[in-house]
């Protein structure tokens, strides 16, 4: 089966598995419901993936997987939310879209497999870096946000200290995302340089560590 018809049916999956349709208040039983019911779309998908062939049966795999899991964080986001249960949902997402990268990779070889494999890491390191920034700086806001209910208006300094901070947080949480990226796109960018020999290939190590700040 074709690349085209391979996609429409991983998308119609993830709408398929989407918990965000769901109720916002839960009960256990609407929540085992939608338990079963994200069991049976899996095996559906899983069987639906028996009609490809070679690299394109593991992709189809891979994204079933992926779906399943997210789709059971996003259900328990909704039946016990908390930061904590968002950030889980995040990781889920990024980790699903590293493993169908991962196996489309699978479809190049030698250094263009490996560039591909370095890209898609980079992605999703990027993407799981952002999702704790994301949760520590709602953690640092809550508890900015006791302090300033508690304090009431006699506390307005100290709120307004603790909300900078939080800020400060965030930002620190920034930074050290985009670290991680820069690294993860000096590490693709040497990579590439692995496809050059001799002189070339000296020039390009040292233009990609001038670009990306390393020495």
């Amino acid at each position: 089966m074709g690349r085209l018809n391979l996609n429409v049916i991983t998308l119609s999956i993830g709408l398929a598995f989407s918990s965000g349709a769901m109720a916002q208040t839960m009960s256990k039983d609407k929540y085992k419901a939608a338990s079963n019911r994200i069991a049976a779309q899996y095996k559906s998908e899983t069987a639906a993936c028996a009609s490809f062939t070679d690299n394109a049966k593991d992709i189809c795999k891979a994204g079933a997987n992926g779906k399943l899991t997210v789709a059971n964080a996003e259900l328990e986001s909704l039946y016990k939310p908390s930061d904590a249960a968002s950030h889980k949902v995040r990781l889920a997402r990024a980790d699903a879209k590293l493993a169908v990268a991962k196996e489309k990779c699978d479809d190049a070889a030698g250094d263009a497999k490996d560039v591909c494999m370095k890209e898609a890491i980079a992605s999703a390191l990027t993407a799981r870096a952002n999702a704790t920034a994301h949760m520590k700086r709602a953690l640092a806001h809550e508890a900015a946000n006791r302090k300033s209910t508690m304090a009431q208006n006699a506390a307005n300094e100290t709120v307004a200290a603790a909300q900078t901070k939080a800020d400060e947080r965030a930002v620190n949480a920034r930074k050290n995302a985009a670290a991680e990226k820069r690294d993860a796109d000096h590490a693709v960018a040497k990579e590439k340089c692995d496809a050059l020999a001799g002189d070339a290939k000296g020039s390009c190590i040292k233009d990609a560590a001038a670009r990306f700040g390393k020495s």
